[in-house]
Formats: C-alpha cells, sequence, structure tokens
C-alpha cells in the first residue's frame, strides 16, 4: 500500500475506534437511536480500516505457480468486502433502527445533552481522519477534480476512506439534528428519521463504492496519463516505425502489464529486432515505472494491413 494511503487509513482507524466507543457509552446513557446507528457505523468504519489494512499487507506476498502476476488485486478485493460492511453493517441497521423508533418514538430521558457533546467531539476527531485523508490525496490528485480522482484511481485505499469519512460527516451532522430536535420537541420520531437519514446515506455511499471496486476486480486499463507515456516512450524509441496497437491492465494498484505490437524496420538481422524491443521496454519503465510486465510483439509495419486511423490507445472512459 502506498505511503499516503496507508496514513490515512491508520488515522481513520485510530478516529474511528475512539469515536465508537464514545458513541456506544453515550447510547448506553440514553437510548438514542440516531446514537445507536452512529456508533455501529464508526465499529463498521473500524472494522473497515482494519480490511484495508490486511489487504495492503496481503498483496505484497510474492507471486506463485498458481498466481504467476502476484497478488496485488487482494487490495480490491478487500475494498469490495468494505463496501458490502459498509452497506449491511452499517447501513440496512441504520436504517431498521430507525424504523422501529419511528414506529416506537419515545423521547430521551437520561443523560439528555449527552449525546449532543458526544457527537460535536466526533465530529471534530472525524474532521482530523477526513483533513488527513484529504492532504494524502491532495499529493497525487494534482488539478484533476475530486470526483474525477476518486472514479478513476486505481490505488483503492484513499478513495474508499474519503467516502468513508465523507459519509461519517454527513452522518454525524444528521444524527446531531435528529438528536438535537427530539430533545426540544420531545418526539423521538426525529430521532428515528435521523437514524434512517444515516442509513439511507451509508446505503447509497456503499452501492457507489461496490461498483467502483467491481470494476478495478475486473481488470481496468492504465490511465489515459499513464498510456499516453507510454506511447510516447515506444514511439520516440530509435527504430520503432509505429506503434501498431497496445492494451494495459492494472494487476494491482500500482503494478501495470502492458502488451503491444510494435511495428519495426524491415531487417533480417534478429538481434537488431531484439535490441530495438530491448531499448523500447527499458523507455517504457522510465517513463511509467508501474509498467512491471511488458510483452512487445514486433511486426513489419505495413500501410495495406493497417488503417490510417491508428488504433493504438482506446479510450479509457471512467467506470
Amino acid at each position: 500500500m502506498a505511503g499516503g494511503g496507508n496514513k490515512a487509513v491508520v488515522a481513520a482507524l485510530l478516529a474511528n475506534t475512539g469515536i465508537a466507543v464514545t458513541k456506544f457509552a453515550a447510547w448506553a446513557l440514553t437510548q438514542s437511536a440516531s446514537m445507536l446507528a452512529e456508533a455501529i457505523h464508526s465499529l463498521a468504519d473500524a472494522g473497515n480500516q482494519v480490511l484495508l489494512l490486511v489487504g495492503g499487507q496481503r498483496a505484497k506476498r510474492a507471486a506463485d505457480e498458481l498466481h504467476q502476476f502476484g497478488f496485488g488485486r487482494e487490495r480490491y478485493v478487500y475494498s469490495f468486502i468494505v463496501s458490502i460492511v459498509l452497506f449491511s453493517v452499517g447501513g440496512l441497521f441504520a436504517l431498521y433502527e430507525g424504523y422501529h423508533k419511528v414506529h416506537d418514538p419515545h423521547g430521551i430521558d437520561n443523560w439528555k445533552w449527552v449525546p449532543v457533546a458526544v457527537l460535536v467531539l466526533a465530529i471534530a476527531m472525524e474532521s482530523f481522519s477526513f483533513r488527513t485523508a484529504i492532504v494524502e490525496a491532495n499529493k497525487l490528485r494534482g488539478k484533476v477534480p475530486w470526483v474525477r480522482f476518486v472514479r478513476n484511481a486505481r490505488a483503492p485505499e484513499l478513495p474508499v476512506i474519503l467516502l468513508e469519512d465523507f459519509a461519517a460527516l454527513t452522518g454525524l451532522v444528521l444524527a446531531l439534528i435528529g438528536v438535537v430536535l427530539t430533545l426540544v420537541t420531545g418526539n423521538g420520531v426525529f430521532d428515528g428519521l435521523g437514524s434512517m437519514a444515516i442509513g439511507a446515506l451509508l446505503v447509497c455511499v456503499a452501492i457507489f463504492l461496490a461498483i467502483e471496486m467491481k470494476s478495478l476486480l475486473l481488470g481496468e486499463s492504465a490511465t489515459r496519463e499513464s498510456q499516453d507515456r507510454i506511447v510516447a516512450a515506444i514511439e520516440n524509441t530509435p527504430g520503432v516505425q509505429r506503434l501498431i496497437h497496445i492494451k494495459t491492465l492494472h494487476l494491482g494498484p500500482e503494478e501495470v502489464l502492458v502488451a503491444a505490437k510494435v511495428g519495426v524496420e524491415p531487417t533480417t538481422d534478429a538481434a537488431v529486432v531484439a535490441e530495438t524491443i530491448d531499448a523500447a521496454e527499458r523507455a517504457i519503465r522510465a517513463a511509467e515505472p508501474m509498467s512491471q510486465h511488458i510483452y512487445l510483439e514486433p511486426d513489419v509495419f505495413d500501410e495495406n494491413h493497417v488503417p490510417d486511423e491508428r488504433p493504438a490507445v482506446p479510450e479509457a472512459p471512467s467506470h
């Protein structure tokens, strides 16, 4: 796992563990549905961060005979599990608890303002985690818009943490509104509605994450920027006449497979062709260090068999 992603995951784990403990204590004192939903949410988030750390460690295992390209995609598997946990443990539980509170409403009679204090404290701790994720993401994001960064990222940890923290902060605000309205009016329906709003938010975020992680599991190409660097490296290699076509695949967040057919200058000297291919491979690795598996097929370029509009790099739409 990249250093920035690991730092954001650890910060989120520490924050969510502390938040979960305080929320469970507040729920035990007040029996607030919003507080219980938020406590379960924070517990699920802490568990999710553990899953991300486990996935990052398992992905480092060396390749074996059965998995010859290594285990880099384990990070995607564990991130997909995170989306399932967020959907079931976080979202569905909050909806269930809120539904029952709305149909059997009761106010907060004991330790009335404890939930407010706990939620304010939780917002402060969650803001620290969210800020850490934003700082680390900005190091990679550059000027790319946030939505595009989250959707096009090939490393799953930062997008997952960003979305989790965003959902957590929004959920805390919703819980605070529900609790305050319940305290002011004495009507427990607002507490239940707050819990249901949190659940709906978590379900939406979990579905979005599941879609993104499924796409990564299926296998995504290198980003447009990476492909452009690879194409330029091949085309600028002496002896290469033309790049006929190329395909890329992320075997892991920092590991790309490159397969291409390269038109070389006609010659009967195999050593010259081999040197051209070797030079192209060196150029690719220099231009895009993530290109760890490169397979270049030399061919003699023939205008009669290749269309004028080069199908070298297909568009890589965001999923």
